[in-house]
């Protein structure tokens, strides 16, 4: 009776299994899976000082700290003798940022500020006017402020704790937009390109298939990673508009069959289109134990026998009973899972067991190990 209550428990989490894996793709908008081609960010760096530290700035060895606070001195007309100089109360920090698209000037952005020297914190800090440049050389922003680290250090007499990480900090809207990236306006040639997410033929394809149905034959696929379009002439002088409707359109994309494991935590992860060819599988254990005893032997009393020491050996093996499982060819790594699992297979043996199936040629689907 146990034995029948397992077989039907066994074969609704089969049958459920199942259905979760050949249920169809989900659909998503093309906003999701693509956007428009030449609307892209552009990282900002410079380098500056941040000055007004509690005596954990950089030390006395960090002579770019020095020499940058004796060249900003000259800027003001104020020339000092840099060898006599403490930089206890400032450090040398790379600052960061990320120009989004269509910012323009006077716009501001958040700046990360980060320690390139030896201070211990930047906590209450004020970060000095750096100019922040692109690629290219040009200055596109400016950022000054106070610096928030969001954590902290303390320390005295050999006891210390610390928080988050002080010498790295964040400085909302600390950056003032000076210039902005230049563009001939978007559609303004009549033609719009999608950039896909994941270059994919048939994802490309059905993407085109949407866009026609709702707009008429204005697109075309230049490759697996392109869908060149041609703006109708009705949307000319109303580009957001037309790519706003664009973005919302629905298409179902499509994927390899791919199956990810985790070693470490036994996690398996499966697409829906994982198809398996007919296997027999066999699980089971091998469990050998040795065991090492040392006895000794004494002579009897007043004899003129010796004392003798022995090793002993005892090896015990033990193997339980394989349970064997076949599956016909079209089930799924699902249907497979759920059988190893109620046998008994530990998360480890059903990795090591659909290793041996892609081995075979069986899984027809990418296996990655992470």
């Amino acid at each position: 009776m146990k034995n029948l209550a397992r077989i039907l428990a066994l074969a609704l989490c089969l049958c459920m299994m199942a259905s979760c894996a050949f249920a169809a793709s989900a659909s998503t908008r093309i906003k999701d899976i693509a956007k428009i081609q030449g609307v892209r960010s552009n990282q900002l760096m410079g380098y500056g000082l941040v000055v007004g530290l509690d005596g954990t700035g950089d030390s006395d060895k960090m002579t770019q700290t020095v020499q940058s606070i004796g060249n900003m001195m000259k800027d003001f007309g104020v020339v000092i003798d840099t060898n006599g100089l403490k930089a206890k109360n400032i450090a040398s920090v790379i600052v960061t940022a990320t120009l989004p698209p269509f910012i323009r000037e006077g716009d501001t952005i958040d700046i990360t500020v980060s320690s390139i020297g030896d201070a211990k914190s930047l906590q209450g800090g004020t970060l000095l006017q750096t100019p922040l440049k692109a690629g290219n050389g040009n200055v596109y922003a400016v950022g000054m402020g106070a610096v928030s680290t969001g954590g902290f250090s303390a320390g005295r007499s050999g006891s210390s704790a610390q928080k988050n990480f002080p010498t790295v900090g964040t400085i909302p809207n600390g950056a003032i937009v000076e210039n902005s990236v230049e563009d001939e306006g978007l559609g303004a040639n009549g033609t719009l390109s999608l950039s896909l997410n994941k270059s994919d033929f048939t994802t490309a394809n059905r993407i085109v298939q949407s866009i026609n149905s709702q707009f008429g034959g204005i697109a075309r696929a230049a490759n697996p990673g392109r869908v060149d379009i041609t703006v109708p002439a009705y949307y000319r002088k109303n580009i957001v508009g037309f790519v706003s409707n664009l973005e919302e359109l629905s298409v179902t994309p499509d994927n390899i069959a791919k199956v990810v494991v985790n070693e470490r935590t036994g996690t398996i992860v499966m697409g829906g289109n994982v198809a398996v060819d007919s296997i027999a599988i066999t699980q089971g254990s091998l469990s050998i134990k040795i065991q090492k005893d040392i006895e000794v032997d004494q002579p009897p009393p007043f004899s003129m026998g010796s004392t003798v020491i022995t090793d002993t050996t005892d090896t015990t093996v033990e193997e339980s009973k394989g349970n064997s499982i076949v599956l016909p060819a079209t089930s799924n790594v699902n249907d497979i899972v759920g059988a190893l699992n109620a046998v008994g297979a530990t998360p480890r043996d059903v990795i090591s067991i659909l290793q041996a199936i892609k081995a075979a040629g069986a899984l027809h689907a990418d296996l990655e190990i992470i």
